[in-house]
């Protein structure tokens, strides 16, 4: 379709922008840890931290009472801790929904730069124009999206839900309209059976996944297990021994007996892998095909952006506050609320 090329071409020009971020020696990340821990306390601030971002920045929310996890809980987190400001160290949606579902807080970020191909590539203008071409159909939105495409969604889902969801829903013979996530939204449609159409959007970390890779990889690994996220293509998820969320692949992680993983995710999770499950080794996915220079890229180019430089300074001097409408806000809560009652009310397996 003419909008979702057009969108694809957003995130396309908003990669060309981002530059590596310059190496700080080790003596200044020192005082900046100390400078960071001192201020969170000072600001009555609590740092919450993706998986997918630099070990640092993950052991200093750990160390200082704050939360690493997924972009769900990392709201949910900043929502019932006492802090009057929480530090979202992650993307841009992230902030957006810690914002909408802490609305007296303030929500401040090291960047508002750091993106997400898939929110970028799910304009609000033409993903409202799709929607009206279709309103016979339930919108189910991925949670990486903006604020505004959540407040004209029915649904908002995580990884970890979004087959319960839409099995729920194709039970009641709803037909979805999934957006943005072609990848994952397809893993949905084949697992449940239900009529889903997908808009065409993609994470540029999953979808460089290589099935001929990892498979090669195996020859090499045989006894290894192979984890994968949703978000990867179909020929990725097709060989894999467990198909999850990034908190169901820490999971699988620590609970299969092998000793040996092959990672289909960020990078940026290994710190977590490594220190919960340090007896086994984890081998990230191949990105690359044989003649390339390197095997993997599996890091996200915009979650690298939070840094300690950036957090420190977001500390000391404020800035990069994120600021959701209050209307939209209100709109985007109802299909986060359903979301969330939907999961609190589902049986634990």
């Amino acid at each position: 379709m003419t909008e979702q090329a057009s969108a694809q071409q957003v995130v396309r020009d908003h990669l060309a922008k981002i530059h590596e971020q310059p190496q700080v020696p080790a003596a200044e990340r020192v005082e900046l840890r100390d400078k960071i821990k001192r201020l969170l306390k000072e600001r009555n601030a609590v740092l919450v931290a993706h998986y997918y971002t630099d070990p640092e920045i993950q052991a200093l929310a750990e160390e200082t009472g704050g939360c690493v996890s997924d972009s769900l809980e990392m709201a949910r987190f900043g929502r019932d801790h006492p802090a009057s400001t929480l530090v979202v160290a992650g993307v841009k949606f992230m902030g957006e929904t810690a914002k909408i579902l802490s609305p007296e807080k303030q929500v401040f970020m090291p960047t508002l730069e750091a993106t997400c191909s898939l929110d970028i590539g799910c304009p609000i203008e033409e993903f409202s124009a799709f929607c009206d071409q279709h309103p016979d159909r339930t919108v189910v939105v991925y949670a990486n999206t903006s604020a505004a495409v959540k407040a004209r969604a029915d649904w908002v889902v995580t990884s970890s839900i979004a087959l319960d969801v839409v099995d729920h829903l194709d039970s009641e013979g709803q037909k979805i309209l999934w957006a943005p996530d072609k990848h994952l939204g397809d893993y949905v449609r084949r697992e449940t059976g239900a009529d889903v159409l997908l808009w065409d959007g993609a994470c540029i970390v999953h979808e460089e996944f290589k099935a001929q890779g990892i498979l090669d990889l195996k020859k090499v690994y045989p006894d290894a297990a192979v984890l994968v996220h949703p978000e990867s293509p179909a020929s990725v998820v097709a060989i894999a021994d467990m198909v999850g969320s990034t908190t169901q692949i820490i999971n699988a992680a620590r609970d299969l007996p092998n000793k040996q993983m092959i990672i289909a995710t960020d990078q940026g999770i290994f710190y977590k892998l490594q220190q919960l499950v340090p007896d086994k080794e984890f081998i990230i996915a191949p990105t690359a095909g044989s003649g390339a220079t390197c095997r993997s890229c599996a890091n996200c180019p915009w979650m690298a952006m939070n840094a300690l430089d950036n957090l420190a300074y977001v500390l000391e001097h404020g800035g990069n506050e994120v600021h959701v409408d209050p209307a939209l806000g209100v709109q985007a809560m109802k299909p986060l609320t359903r979301m969330l009652d939907f999961a609190a009310a589902k049986p634990k397996s």
